[in-house]
């Protein structure tokens, strides 16, 4: 089944994302991470993709289990380290394994790669979702509430979002934020630019303090004061600093809810545990929301 068929039949989703492993020696048990999670009956389960397509096959097989469990998977690609040509024999293989949705994303850089070249008519992820619409599939794109660490201003950003949607998004996913604020003002933006797709709101669990900092220096996110406190506080008592995390994620989602969010896109860090614990928190006023349909 499709994303967009799936949003035509609820108010809201959930969905959770799971990365795959460095290794093929680990892929079990990141199968058996995305079985767990299929247990708390997401709507989609999304898997990343390594900088540089480093993990493009162990992508694929994920993305082809979790379709296998009758789960739609929404398979992430990139356009760093790919081809025109070889992103469609991509798509062919994602196809093949049952998959029907896929994120379209420039991608990172591999870490020490000072050239940062992409492929000429692959240069930008819209051109990735030009493609894929092409190749026949639901096509997801990122989205960054706080503006694209690498856009000058946000007005970029929005230019960025629209050309993306003109080339065949179907929907939207956002870069984790910790402030709902960020999102309701970008969302404000976007529907003045014309885009009102839905957007599936990407939310972090902080479960260690050390996430803080990593936060920080991946995506430059904003953390409120009110998160720095409790990592500082609870930063020494691993459990009560995982209760806090969840307690917090779980105040984000009720508010996104409250304020007519259409999806809830949980990074799971391969943390089924704690992505159970918020779902627990949630379940019943999720359900409520699309019982009310």
């Amino acid at each position: 089944m499709t994303i967009s068929e799936i949003q035509r039949q609820k108010k809201i989703t959930v969905s959770f994302e799971v990365f795959p492993p460095k290794t093929d020696a680990s892929l079990t048990s990141t199968i058996e991470v995305a079985r767990v999670l299929d247990s708390l009956n997401p709507d989609f389960i999304s898997v990343t993709w390594g900088a540089g397509g480093s993990s493009a096959g162990r992508t694929v097989e994920i993305s082809r289990r979790i379709a296998a469990l009758g789960r739609p998977a929404l398979a992430h690609l990139t356009c760093v380290g790919g081809t025109v040509d070889s992103v469609r024999s991509i798509a062919r293989d994602l196809r093949d394994a049952g998959v029907e949705n896929v994120l379209a994303l420039r991608g990172d850089f591999p870490q020490g790669d000072s050239e940062r070249r992409l492929a000429p008519g692959l240069e930008h992820a819209s051109d990735l979702c030009a493609i894929l619409k092409e190749e026949g599939f639901c096509v997801g794109a990122a989205c960054y509430p706080e503006g694209h660490p690498e856009c000058q201003n946000r007005d970029e950003d929005i230019d960025n979002m629209v050309k993306k949607v003109e080339a065949g998004a179907d929907f939207l996913v956002t870069q984790m934020f910790f402030d709902n604020n960020m999102l309701y003002s970008y969302l404000y933006r976007l529907q003045k630019r014309g885009v009102r797709l839905p957007v599936h709101a990407g939310i972090m669990p902080i479960t260690s303090a050390s996430q803080v900092s990593r936060m920080v220096r991946l995506s430059n996110a904003y953390i409120p004061a009110k998160l720095l406190t409790l990592c500082d506080k609870f930063s020494g008592n691993p459990a009560a600093m995982r209760q806090a995390g969840v307690a917090y994620a779980t105040d984000q989602i009720i508010d996104l809810i409250g304020n007519g969010a259409s999806g809830i896109h949980l990074y799971t860090m391969n943390k089924p545990e704690v992505t159970r614990d918020i779902i627990r928190n949630v379940d019943a006023i999720i359900g409520a929301v699309n019982a009310s349909r």
